[in-house]
Formats: C-alpha cells, sequence, structure tokens
C-alpha cells in the first residue's frame, strides 16, 4: 500500500479531517438510541434533512479544477453507485440490529477495512505493507473486545449476522467508489449526490418496514437535526475530504476509531462504564491506528 507522506502539510491536514470525521460519526448510534422514530426512517431524515446544506456548499464551491456535478451518463451511475451502497449500509446495518446482538453486529460490520484493503489491493494495487497488516489485525482485534469480547453464538442468528456481514461489504463498496470519485468531484457534489440517491431509495424502504415516518416532539426532531448536520454533513463530509489525500485501506483501518468513540461517548452521556475489557480491546485499536499510520 502507498504511504501517506505525513510530512506534508496537505497529508496531515486530511488525516485531521479523517480523524475529526470518525469521531463525528461515532455519536450516530447514539442518535440513533435517542431518536423516538424507526432506525431506517431515522436514516432518512439523516440524510435528507442534510440536503439544504448540501445543494448550499455545492452552489458556492467554485471547484478549484474538480467537477461539480455530473459530465455524462457514466458520471452520474458513479454518483448514484455512491447513494445506493450507503443506502444498502445503513439498511443492512439497522435491519441486522433486530435479529442479533449488538455485540454481534458491530463486529461483523467493523470487517469493512478487510474488504477495502482487498479492493484497493486488486482495483489500485494499493499493496498492503506489513506494518499496515500487523495494524489491521490490531485494530481488529480491539474492535472485537471493544463488541464486549467479541462473538456470542448464542445472541445471534443466521439472518442477523449475514446482514452484519453485509453491511461491511456494502460499507466498503461506498468506500471504494467515493475514493474513486475524490480523484474527480468535489466534495460537495459526492455528499449531495449519495444523499439524494439515499434518501430516495430509503424513504420507501422505511415507510414500508416501520410506518411511523416523523418524529412526535420538538426533542425527537432535535435529535434527527443533531444527526443530520453534525455527523452526516460534518462527520461524513470530513471523511470524503480525507479520502482524496489518503489511500483508501488506510482510510477504513483509521475509522476503527468509531467505535473507540461510541464506547467513550456513551459512557460519558449514558453512565455505559467501561470494563478492562473495553478499554483495552480501545487502546489495541489506536496502537493499530498508530502502527498503519508509521
Amino acid at each position: 500500500m502507498s504511504r501517506p507522506v505525513f510530512s506534508d502539510p496537505q497529508t496531515r491536514l486530511a488525516f485531521a479531517a479523517l480523524i475529526a470525521g470518525g469521531l463525528a460519526i461515532a455519536f450516530s448510534p447514539i442518535f440513533m438510541r435517542l431518536s423516538e422514530i424507526g432506525p431506517i426512517a431515522t436514516a432518512v431524515h439523516r440524510l435528507t434533512l442534510g440536503l439544504p446544506v448540501f445543494w448550499l456548499w455545492l452552489a458556492l464551491e467554485k471547484g478549484d479544477g474538480q467537477q461539480r456535478g455530473p459530465a455524462n451518463w457514466r458520471d452520474a451511475g458513479l454518483l448514484a453507485l455512491a447513494g445506493l451502497f450507503f443506502a444498502l449500509d445503513l439498511a443492512a446495518w439497522h435491519s441486522s440490529l433486530g435479529y442479533t446482538s449488538v455485540a454481534n453486529a458491530t463486529l461483523l460490520a467493523n470487517n469493512a477495512p478487510i474488504f477495502v484493503a482487498l479492493g484497493a489491493w486488486v482495483l489500485w494495487r494499493e499493496r498492503p505493507t506489513r506494518a499496515f497488516a500487523l495494524g489491521l489485525v490490531l485494530a481488529l482485534a480491539g474492535s472485537a473486545l471493544l463488541s464486549h469480547g467479541g462473538f456470542i453464538p448464542g445472541q445471534s442468528t443466521l439472518l442477523g449476522d449475514g446482514l452484519a456481514l453485509l453491511t461491511g461489504l456494502f460499507y466498503s463498496g461506498y468506500f471504494l467508489t467515493v475514493k474513486r470519485l475524490r480523484t474527480r468531484f468535489t466534495t460537495a457534489a459526492i455528499m449531495t449526490w449519495s444523499a439524494m440517491v439515499g434518501a430516495a431509495l430509503l424513504l420507501p424502504t422505511a415507510w414500508l418496514m416501520e410506518g411511523s415516518l416523523l418524529p412526535a416532539s420538538l426533542a425527537g426532531w432535535s435529535v434527527v437535526l443533531a444527526l443530520a448536520l453534525f455527523s452526516h454533513v460534518g462527520g461524513q463530509s470530513l471523511i470524503t475530504y480525507a479520502m482524496a489525500q489518503l489511500p483508501a485501506g488506510f482510510s477504513a483501518l483509521t475509522l476503527l476509531i468509531q467505535p473507540v468513540g461510541a464506547a467513550i461517548f456513551a459512557w460519558i452521556l449514558f453512565g455505559e462504564a467501561l470494563g478492562p475489557l473495553q478499554l483495552t480491546g480501545g487502546l489495541i485499536v489506536l496502537a493499530g491506528i498508530w502502527l498503519a499510520r508509521r
């Protein structure tokens, strides 16, 4: 895998944006827990409430030599593909939680860096270095410990675990598609198109599976608005920006900081104690990211 040169100011900025984006989307499960409506309906609001910001951003930006929209049907198809993968990722993840434990779903979904690294190797010859491979193994092992010790056979079904594994595959598809798009398109263009396509696909799904689409109170609207503006517009946009400068596999591995952040935020906000196993897992994830960065 090509090594990012961290002495370069642009690369350091991209890495900082990636970390910040990962921590911002670590709030997503917290907002999901607080939401008054179903998980897929919440995901619809995550995308639709962010669209006005993306449209304004797209209208104001200059592009700096990159495309601000599709020039042909092939471009439109690639932009739509990012939205399709993101919608499938959200739908599979939220559906898996109804059939398997949160620990199992988190563990299986966090296998995405493996698929991204393999995809980047096949597509762009980003061959993993030994340091990256060891960092990936460490980060995944730490993620397993964060998931309360890893796989729990008695709390799973084949359907639930399969959906969680598909979550990792779909997110990998989204990640690799965005990495390809960032060579030619602005961050705003990618975020706008993926949000529009994703919302269009998830809206009928939420209506058929959950029925109720609208929060019943001001507090409920505040939660989905925070999810849209903070986690998606803020966090996902920072990640998309960073991917123009960093290798795909390294970026996906670094985003394993999400479960670390989510565990810390849940401890602060909900008093969910972190045991020695979870604390050790978090430290191992950070060690894996540090090793891959080196």
